[in-house]
């Protein structure tokens, strides 16, 4: 979804959350769930966009209305201390849409 398609969909009520996923080498992407789809924010390419930081999130995001926003980050720390396997969560950590400053 490009983001004028997402800021559409966000004006008319449509978009459940945003999840900014954070990968290693400081990129992060963004999850856009709308009606219960998963879709993921892409650029003028078709490309699936790498954004920089949650700032740089929030400077795209600065026309939208508030929506449910959280971070989610995978943590290597378990399988780094050798700990139990299993199936873990990734950290979710709600963000505003809007910087705090």
């Amino acid at each position: 979804m490009n983001l004028q398609n997402l800021a559409t969909h966000a004006h008319a009520g449509r978009i459940d959350a945003l999840e900014l996923i954070s990968l290693e080498g400081g990129i992060y992407l963004l999850d856009i769930y709308l009606q219960g789809q998963r879709h993921s924010l892409i650029d003028a390419r078709g490309d699936v966009w790498h954004l920089r930081s949650v700032e740089h999130a929030r400077d795209l995001l600065r026309e939208l209305p508030e929506l449910p926003f959280h971070l989610v980050q995978q943590s290597p720390y378990d399988e780094m201390c050798g700990l139990a396997e299993g199936v873990r969560e990734p950290l979710r950590v709600p963000v505003g849409m809007r910087s705090q400053w």
